[in-house]
């Protein structure tokens, strides 16, 4: 897995860590692309989908694929930014230089003590009789051999003679509830995509029959999703959420006694974002890479507790 790597965000100057996306190749070998941090991370302004893909190379098979454009939302003022990746140029040069690099390391058969192989046939050859198994082979064996049969009626080794445990086990402590298991995300190509990825993300927190309600929904450009204590609204659409569809959640959710949660896949305006603080309503940022991230308190508390 790769590590988190620190991008700034260019609206803020906030440091957020970013992991980049691990992705399977046609060969099964995994497959990342080579982010370029030397270039300063984009905002997001207006979204499209010939722009939303980048072309990697996978060095098992060589094989070209596309896949999503790394982008992060920022935790602090929920910018949007796409993160620069070196072109498929870059990383064959990278390779071929990578590639001369080992060739030229790998030692001659004539030298001596050369690569870590030929260390470790002197270590095995170098630790013969004396430092090898017969030394293991001639120890003591467990007690099982001296541990014969004793006495008729005497029960185990140092135990009573009536047959019963010297020791009865106490039962195991109870153990804590097992953690959730890790988010699988899924790519985001459509909006009906960005929809089964928020339902999937909220069955992941811990709520229960996820699903559209069957009601006619009214014209809009977000989506509904419903379920016991939860009602929930994703916005598939390029443009970042307003005031207005973070208010109109929230009354959602008041009407039904219900948590309110909102989805977005670009980001949300500044008023947006300080009404739903205000609110307590979880807002999550969407990448195409299909991984929902918090953007602000009550997301991180929402994703800290569960359902």
């Amino acid at each position: 897995m790769a590590e988190a790597v620190p991008v700034r965000c260019p609206a803020c100057l906030r440091d957020n860590g970013y992991t980049a996306p691990v992705f399977p190749c046609a060969c099964g070998s995994p497959v990342h692309p080579p982010l370029d941090l030397a270039a300063p991370p984009v905002p997001l302004t207006h979204r499209t989908w010939s722009d939303s893909w980048v072309a990697v190379r996978c060095t098992a098979c060589g094989r070209e694929s596309e896949w999503p454009q790394p982008e992060l939302g920022c935790g602090s003022c929920g910018t949007v930014v796409r993160i620069p990746v070196h072109p498929l140029e870059g990383a064959d040069s990278g390779d071929r230089a990578a590639g001369g690099a080992g060739a030229g390391d790998e030692p001659g058969p004539g030298q001596a003590g050369g690569g870590v192989r030929g260390d470790g046939a002197a270590t095995g050859q170098g630790s013969g009789p004396g430092l090898g198994g017969p030394d293991r082979r001639s120890g003591p064996r467990p007690d099982a051999r001296g541990a014969g049969p004793g006495p008729r009626g005497a029960g185990p080794a140092g135990g009573p003679a009536d047959g019963r445990p010297a020791h009865v086990p106490l039962p195991a402590p109870p153990t804590a509830p097992l953690p959730r298991p890790a988010f699988r995300p899924v790519t985001i190509r459509t909006a009906r995509d960005a929809v089964a990825t928020a339902a999937l993300y909220l069955r992941w927190l811990g709520f229960q029959d996820v699903r559209q309600p069957d009601a006619r929904p009214i014209p809009s450009a977000a989506v509904d999703l419903r379920a016991p204590g939860l009602v929930a609204q994703v916005d598939p659409t390029t443009a970042p959420a307003g005031l207005r569809a973070v208010e109109c959640v929230w009354l959602n959710g008041l009407t039904a006694s219900a948590t309110s949660v909102y989805f977005a896949l670009a980001g949300y305006t500044e008023d947006a974002r300080t009404r739903a603080d205000d609110l307590g309503i979880p807002l999550f940022v969407m990448d195409l890479t299909g991984m929902p991230q918090p953007v602000n308190d009550p997301a991180d508390e929402l994703v800290g507790s569960g359902a």
